[in-house]
């Protein structure tokens, strides 16, 4: 979108997490919660971006460094914060849309929708609403006799006509630049708090005469705060839905979503099915066809291709496997790369970690590695080779195409021409 900027305030410590992490880096579904909120911004196509920072500024600007960063110098709340980043918008014309970093849940089709709102009202103001059963610790949305928003009042600060209010402010606004910053000075200190609420800067506007919009979002959940453990964890919740939404909507089949776990950046084939109380963590990729646990754990850095079976108890971690590979069974690959249909028995392990590297593991089209075989890396099993059950393969000892080994450790099976197999 064009001539549109934003801040975001992540200045706060967030006391009620009881938490040493600042507020902003505390992860939610695996992800810091300020991670959502940017990747919404940017995908709206925002590309002047101000964090506000206060407590703990410098590990979150390590984390977050492709961003502009303006600091509050004294944590004196929202409106502080937003007067704070004046000086970054000298020169700025536009709009500037301001969100809360607490806030992760909000979509980006919704800032898409406030900021539409915004400019096809000629607003001053616009407000980001939500209407809630129960609204208690939400900012209320008061409105006149023509139903125009005149003022926002916090929980704390609302009487008992107020608290029953069901709509809120969710924490998003996006303001005309010198509607906001002609204005946001003259916001008066709460003397409850010893801050600046960012929220009085409408009542102010309105009795200068400035026209305050209101855009209201139809998901409920979108206005989740995060201000607890206890809020964190329905929060995790909630993006954990919309993630399996999104993944059965483009044809997974994902056969007990309440004991799934997929991160958000987990890309998956249609036609694939997950079983029950599977892991899939981030940077993993899944083809079309495949069948993955139950209790299967794919860690980060995973590819899996089409036509793969993956069951009960298998462990893989940066890991590639061929099409039409079977791994059924109490297994761990580590650092392995594997080509087309191979058969990886129960209980097999590759011993990736020598105490100072990972290594390697290669295994080549149609291998056949038999059950409780450990190969220890790095090391290569052949095109068509077979590992013998509860074989050891030793570091650097690989076995040739189509050769068979076995035993402890492994070694070379070969056939005499008119007697039994021996090892050599």
């Amino acid at each position: 979108m064009k001539n549109i900027a934003c801040i975001i305030l992540a200045a706060g410590r967030g006391t009620r997490m009881n938490s040493k992490t600042p507020k902003a880096l505390i992860e939610v579904h695996s992800k810091p919660m300020l991670e959502y909120l940017t990747d919404s911004i940017k995908d709206v196509g925002i590309s002047k971006i101000a964090l506000v920072l206060g407590y703990g500024a410098a590990e979150i600007k390590k984390r977050f460094k492709d961003f502009d960063v303006v600091h509050q110098d004294k944590l004196l709340g929202s409106g502080d914060a937003v007067n704070s980043a004046k000086k970054y918008f000298h020169g700025y014309k536009g709009d500037v849309l301001v969100v809360c970093s607490d806030t992760p849940l909000i979509k980006s089709q919704t800032l898409r929708d406030l900021i539409n709102a915004h400019r096809e009202g000629g607003y001053s103001a616009t407000v980001l609403t939500a209407a809630l059963t129960d609204p208690a610790g939400y900012g209320r949305i008061l409105r006149n006799e023509e139903g125009k928003v005149v003022r926002i009042v916090e929980d704390k600060d609302a009487d008992r006509y107020e608290e029953v209010i069901k709509e809120i402010n969710v924490g998003a606004y996006c303001f005309e630049k010198e509607a906001l910053f002609s204005n946001i000075g003259k916001i008066k200190v709460n003397k409850k708090k010893n801050e600046y609420y960012l929220t009085d800067i409408i009542d102010i506007l309105k009795k200068s005469n400035a026209k305050i919009g209101s855009f209201t979002t139809e998901d409920s959940s979108e206005c989740s705060g995060i201000n607890s453990r206890i809020g964190l964890v329905e929060a995790s919740r909630i993006i954990k839905k919309r993630i399996l939404e999104d993944l059965m909507k483009n044809g997974v089949t994902i056969v007990d979503t309440a004991s799934t776990f997929i991160d958000s950046n987990v890309k998956i084939g249609m036609d694939t099915v997950i079983h029950p109380h599977t892991i899939i963590e981030e940077n993993v990729e899944i083809a079309e066809d495949c069948s993955v646990g139950p209790y299967a754990h794919i860690r980060s850095g995973t590819k899996i291709a089409k036509g793969v079976e993956i069951g009960n108890f298998v462990e893989l971690v940066r890991t590639e496997v061929g099409a039409g590979c079977k791994i059924k069974h109490k297994t761990y690959l580590g650092d392995a790369v594997l080509g087309k249909n191979i058969n990886i028995g129960a209980g097999t392990i590759t011993a990736n970690y020598d105490g100072k590297n990972k290594n390697q593991t290669i295994i080549k089209d149609n291998a056949f590695i038999g059950v409780g075989s450990i190969l220890i890396a790095p090391v290569t099993i052949g095109k068509n080779a077979v590992v013998g059950a509860g074989s050891v393969v030793t570091k650097k000892h690989d076995v040739r195409d189509g050769e068979t080994v076995i035993g402890i450790p492994a070694r070379s099976l070969k056939k005499k021409k008119n007697g039994p197999s021996r090892l050599i």
